[in-house]
């Protein structure tokens, strides 16, 4: 199946909806967002390393940063914060460049590494459209982690492939039925930024609307 460019979803959802299905509806579904700290950290992480776009040679690496990708079988669209393209005999041509390289796609987050996959899965679908765009094979990235600094290599196995083929198809599903899951609170919504407007603990035993409708019968 092949998605129209109208019906992409954002690449960057995925890790969202890794995260938490409800959190991933508020944001790409309701256009609900808010700040916090993690999230302002990790947009200003994010603009460092997309610089417009740039690009930079050093011998054999050539560095691209804010590179756009997409991709109509996944049915996504996003951005790459860097993708290294090393020469390689076994890599693809480019445009305006000598010899062959091989595209390795890098991602950069705040913090340090998480108990879940949502970076690696994100990181994988980058990968998937890059494969798409440019005809070849991307056997593995990396994340970088600005409280670690350090690269975690990522193997975009057979495995963590399906992983994204799903929860993209999942995705599309929830976001053409207009579907935002309920609540299920655990330990991590203490750390998400929608926390106020997602109301985990209120949710448990009530309806916002029935929460709504009392609120307003006692200010009358």
């Amino acid at each position: 199946m092949n998605y129209q460019e109208e019906d992409y979803l954002q690449l960057s959802g995925l890790q969202h909806f890794r995260f938490c299905r409800r959190q991933w509806a508020l944001i790409h579904i309701e256009n609900q967002w808010a700040e916090n700290f993690r999230t302002v950290d990790g947009s200003l992480m994010h603009e460092k390393a997309h610089e417009n776009g740039s690009s930079e040679s050093r011998g054999d690496l050539l560095i691209v940063r804010g590179l756009a990708v997409h991709s109509s079988s996944l049915g996504v669209s996003g951005q790459c914060d860097v993708v290294e393209f090393r020469r390689n005999p076994d890599g693809i041509l480019l445009q305006n460049r000598e010899g062959l390289w091989q595209p390795f796609p890098v991602e950069y987050k705040r913090g340090k590494p998480k108990e879940n996959n949502a970076d690696s899965l994100q990181l994988c679908g980058q990968a998937m459209c890059l494969e798409e765009m440019l005809c070849c094979a991307i056997p593995e990235g990396a994340l970088f982690y600005g409280e670690t600094r350090r690269r975690l290599s990522v193997p975009f196995t057979q495995e963590l492939r399906g992983q994204v083929q799903g929860l993209l198809t999942e995705m599309h599903d929830l976001f053409r039925k207009q579907y935002t899951p309920k609540v299920k609170p655990s330990k991590s919504c203490n750390a998400c930024s929608l926390k106020e407007l997602c109301l985990p603990k209120l949710m448990r035993v009530k309806k916002v609307s029935a929460y709504l409708s009392g609120a307003m019968e006692e200010s009358s």
